[in-house]
């Protein structure tokens, strides 16, 4: 079997929790076809106590305990092959689809799953780490986010979709948001498919698609509305 396009190390107190749905539908496929491969790394391994101790009691107080520099550190020694060291964290960077994109260029990535209060900031110092959020929320621990990154990457490793060209037109793939779709039956419960869509006439059809997802862009999304329009300016 040839070498995979794409591995991606996941460090994580729970390593049984992958490759969780990530073994199913097209991500599934893909990983049993070799087209990525998923390594998994327990930090509790680098333990250096009777109890396989990973955490502590922060200093200056307060609730919660904070994953240990030196156990975090061991880990990521042993494991760090990959592409960039990704930790996920409510206060990194938001996840974006060009960031995605540039992951998927890469020959993988590690990933960094905490838990608890976080992970000592002395070793995301010393080891350079990238902390990446999927949004202004926070989970009980990092490996629900690493598993929506990974589908996120994996779907756009070449092989993995079945029609590539879908791809360059789904949501935020150009700042917009993607438009509405239709199929059969075409009256459903009193509601009908536009009548557009029916023309067979393709580039009223693009040019349709395209205001639905400006207006939705405009109405849900300001923000990306805004930076739809800088870069449309660019162009003209």
């Amino acid at each position: 079997m040839s070498e995979p396009n794409w591995t991606v190390v996941v460090l994580t107190l729970f390593p049984e929790m992958f490759p969780g749905p990530l073994a199913h539908s097209l991500a599934g496929r893909a990983l049993l076809d070799g087209v990525w491969a998923l390594e998994t790394v327990d930090i509790r391994d680098f333990a250096s106590d009777k109890h396989r101790s990973v955490d502590d009691a922060p200093f200056g107080g307060g609730a919660g305990m904070v994953m240990r520099p030196d156990v975090v550190d061991k880990a990521i020694g042993a494991a760090h092959k990959r592409g960039p060291l990704i930790y996920l964290s409510p206060r990194g960077r938001p996840l974006s689809q060009a960031r995605v994109a540039d992951l998927a260029q890469a020959p993988g990535a590690t990933l960094l799953c905490g838990r608890f209060e976080g992970v000592d900031q002395r070793v995301l110092e010393a080891r350079d780490v990238e902390e990446v959020s999927l949004g202004d929320f926070v989970l009980s621990g990092g490996e629900p986010a690493a598993l929506a990154l990974i589908d996120a990457v994996v779907r756009l490793l070449p092989g993995v979709a079945g029609n590539q060209g879908s791809l360059l037109e789904e949501s935020f793939a150009s700042f917009l948001l993607e438009y509405p779709h239709y199929t059969r039956p075409q009256e459903w419960q009193g509601r009908v498919v536009p009548d557009i869509l029916l023309s067979g006439h393709h580039a009223k059809i693009e040019a349709w698609r395209l205001r639905q997802a400006e207006q939705i862009t405009r109405l849900r999304r300001p923000d990306l509305w805004a930076r739809y329009q800088a870069e449309d300016g660019k162009k003209g």
